[in-house]
């Protein structure tokens, strides 16, 4: 019992010593450090902000419209700026601010749901095509079956198909959040099982996974014990990845008009409203752009420190 013990504590000694050299290296990412903290900014704003800036975003003021932001007063005198509306209002009079802090909401629950569910199956099916030598050539040729179809016309699809269905079932909002969340899993899944396979393939040969098998270790136990912990980092930063692309192809789906209903701002529909007024108001496209941008490029940075942080040939450059 004892030894057993020590050994434990010995095992959780040396995986808190990893975690720390890894997050050694990550913070030595000047990218990564500076993308982790836009990403945790625009995080608090659109989480927190709600709840410091408690104003309406769908409350419509016809006789606040049109107003501009306050950083316009800095060059153009007699632009027409308000304190109630620091970042302006829109041709209906909405803030643009609690629209922006919406839009983010939903923006980012998506995109980090969208995320979750495509890693969880990108690593099941790379998980069983590389352990299981029966399966790999069905779930590979799926996978290359996927990637060979185009992405966003596939989306359009579902959305037209299953819009009216999932609305009348399960609400406008909650249907339509589930139909782009499940859409954009499905359909972005395929480089992490492509990843993970390839993984696999390579660690199941090892002499520490021979051994396992030898002594008649289940096959459960050797890919949840053994095989998972080492991928878990080419998992992470496919996860980032992942991330990013959700996020951008939400944003494509809202501004093509075939996201969520009018009245749910997400950044990707307050640009393609802003769209038709850009040239007299350029503020408006350049928020959620700018909005959009930064948290796609905090996300890649991000990926780019965790992977020369997991990965141990890229240490110290």
């Amino acid at each position: 019992m004892t030894d057993q013990a020590t050994v434990d504590r010995i095992e959780n000694s040396v995986s808190r010593s990893q975690w720390w050299d890894v997050w050694d290296q990550f913070k030595s990412h000047k990218g990564a450090m500076a993308g982790l903290f836009f990403l945790v900014s625009i995080t608090l704003f659109v989480v927190i902000g709600p709840w410091l800036w408690q104003v309406d975003p769908t409350k419509l003021d016809i006789r606040s419209k049109d107003i501009r932001p306050i950083y316009t007063a800095l060059w153009n005198g007699d632009a027409k700026v308000s304190w109630s509306h620091p970042l302006g209002t829109d041709n209906l009079g909405r803030d643009i601010m609690a629209n922006l802090m919406q839009g983010g909401r939903i923006s980012l629950a998506v995109g980090w749901t969208a995320m979750i569910l495509a890693v969880f199956l990108g690593t099941t099916v790379g998980v069983l095509a590389g352990y299981f030598r029966r399966l790999d050539g069905i779930l590979m040729r799926f996978t290359d079956l996927m990637l060979a179809l185009p992405l966003l016309p596939l989306l359009l699809v579902m959305m037209l198909l299953f819009r009216d269905s999932l609305r009348a079932a399960l609400g406008p909002e909650q249907g339509i959040f589930v139909l782009v969340v499940v859409g954009i899993g499905i359909t972005s899944w395929m480089q992490t099982a492509r990843i993970v396979r390839g993984d696999i393939l390579a660690i199941k040969e090892r002499e520490f996974v021979l051994a396992a098998r030898s002594i008649g270790t289940p096959s459960g136990k050797m890919i949840t014990r053994h095989l998972l912990p080492n991928v878990l980092s080419p998992i992470m930063v496919s996860a980032t990845l992942g991330l990013a692309t959700a996020i951008i192809t939400e944003s494509a789906l809202s501004f093509l008009g075939l996201g969520f209903p009018p009245d749910f701002a997400t950044w990707g529909k307050i640009l393609n409203d802003s769209v038709p007024r850009m040239v007299n108001f350029p503020e408006r496209v350049i928020l959620p752009g700018m909005m959009i941008s930064l948290t796609v490029l905090s996300v890649n940075y991000i990926g780019d420190g965790l992977r020369d942080a997991l990965d141990p040939r890229l240490r110290g450059r």
